[in-house]
């Protein structure tokens, strides 16, 4: 059992908040590029499609990295692996202040992604460590909702940094958040009720492969994996990249309109977080119903949205914004799932096969949707018309197939194996 000693409990939102607020910077650095990419094109001198390159080599990065990750907390714990990811993210964006060239800002950006990979992971396997499991459901999601304050901040606020303080001192002043963070990290968070450090067993190369294979042979993994690879692509391609373009180009609303709609999105995802958590916390038996539910409501929203003949009402679109957000905080219950399928020694490394699904779907959608607006936009121009967009979008309901197919045949197995273990 995970639920710490009745003394320490109130130390657990204590260690949690620390642990989220690095979370909520990661977040930040992941989107603060959002709101810089006119100002970067002219910085570095690059094209449309060398800013797209940027997004494409963070959701790489970051979803390359969750094995490794996981790996590294099983074996050294939360604490360490938060610190030096907080290390990677002040260093990456301490180079992108003073990034001149595009190579050398790629670089940044990479560093910048490997340290945030580094965090969620991290704040999970404490949640997990320091919560009773009654709570762990809600707590999980919270995080997960609170986390998306990071977004909010790299709109706003640093949109008035890049306008008012320029380039180098904006990203410079974020970079030195991390050294904040890095000092109350080091005195407050500790990785279990009864110890600084928790250390696994050692990573030799057999250790590093039975691990892994032992967590992917729970079907339980399997099934969260696909649920996170189902629920989370769409909302994350939309506010990453391609939500923007297609509300102006492909549903001919205005740009403030069209932010609106992209705002309304995180706020959905900050809101139905906990009532998530909540739910599957009170009907574990449910978890993949409900995840089931929420996937058949967004390939709906979109199949509407795609189907309308000319440019869909704003009300509809509203609706779409509304139900896909939700497939954001629907995409960590996957988390959970894996976390009642695995022995605590091995969460983190099966949390980290999870946390790909979604991000490797996240990474392919981002470059097909680009590759049809191309082939479906005549000549060189890069004024997409609304029909580019609906073949573009269209390439997401493969995805969606296979999710569910995948979702429905790995919850029978996971099922089965729970009733075994019962019995047995």
């Amino acid at each position: 059992m995970s639920a710490p000693p009745a003394p320490g409990y109130r130390s657990a939102w204590t260690v949690w908040a620390v642990g989220l607020s690095v979370y909520v910077l990661a977040v930040f650095h992941r989107s603060s590029l959002g709101v810089a990419g006119l100002v970067a094109t002219e910085r570095f001198g690059i094209s449309a499609a060398q800013l797209a390159t940027f997004t494409m080599l963070q959701l790489l990065v970051y979803a390359g990295m969750q094995i490794p990750v996981g790996l590294l907390v099983d074996r050294f714990g939360s604490r360490s692996v938060m610190l030096a990811g907080l290390a990677f993210m002040t260093a990456g964006q301490a180079a992108f202040a003073f990034a001149s060239s595009y190579p050398v800002a790629l670089v940044a950006r990479a560093f910048v992604g490997m340290g945030d990979a580094m965090t969620f992971i991290c704040v999970l396997r404490l949640v997990s460590t320091w919560f009773p499991v009654r709570r762990i459901p809600f707590v999980t999601q919270v995080t997960g909702t609170l986390g998306q304050l990071g977004a909010v901040a790299a709109a706003v606020p640093m949109t008035w940094a890049l306008s008012t303080l320029g380039w180098t001192t904006s990203y410079l002043t974020a970079a030195g958040i991390g050294v904040v963070l890095a000092v109350l990290l080091v005195v407050v968070l500790h990785d279990a009720p009864d110890g600084r450090h928790l250390r696994g067993a050692p990573l030799s190369l057999g250790a590093v492969r039975e691990s892994l294979t032992a967590s992917w042979q729970q079907p339980g993994t399997r099934l969260g994996f696909w649920m996170h690879f189902s629920t989370q692509f769409s909302a994350t391609t939309m506010t990453l990249l391609w939500g923007f373009p297609f509300f102006v180009r492909g549903e001919g609303l205005s740009a403030g309109a069209a932010g609106l709609l992209l705002t309304l999105m995180v706020v959905v995802m900050m809101v139905s977080g906990p009532a998530l958590g909540w739910l599957v916390g009170a009907h574990p038996w449910h978890r993949s119903t409900v995840v089931l539910a929420i996937v058949a409501a967004i390939v709906t929203a979109w199949t509407v949205v795609l189907a309308w003949p000319g440019p869909a009402p704003y009300a509809v679109l509203v609706v779409l914004v509304l139900v896909a957000g939700v497939g954001g905080p629907a995409s960590v219950i996957g988390f959970d799932v894996g976390r009642t399928s695995n022995p605590s020694h091995r969460l983190a490394s099966a949390t980290g096969i999870i946390n790909q699904g979604g991000f490797y779907a996240s990474l392919f959608m981002v470059v097909v949707i680009g590759l049809v607006l191309d082939w479906r936009t005549p000549g060189a121009s890069t004024s997409y018309t609304p029909e580019a967009f609906r073949w573009a979008m269209a390439t997401q309901y493969p995805l969606w197939a296979l999710g569910l197919v995948q979702i429905y045949r790995y919850r029978v197995r996971t099922r089965a194996r729970l009733l075994a273990d019962q019995l047995g």
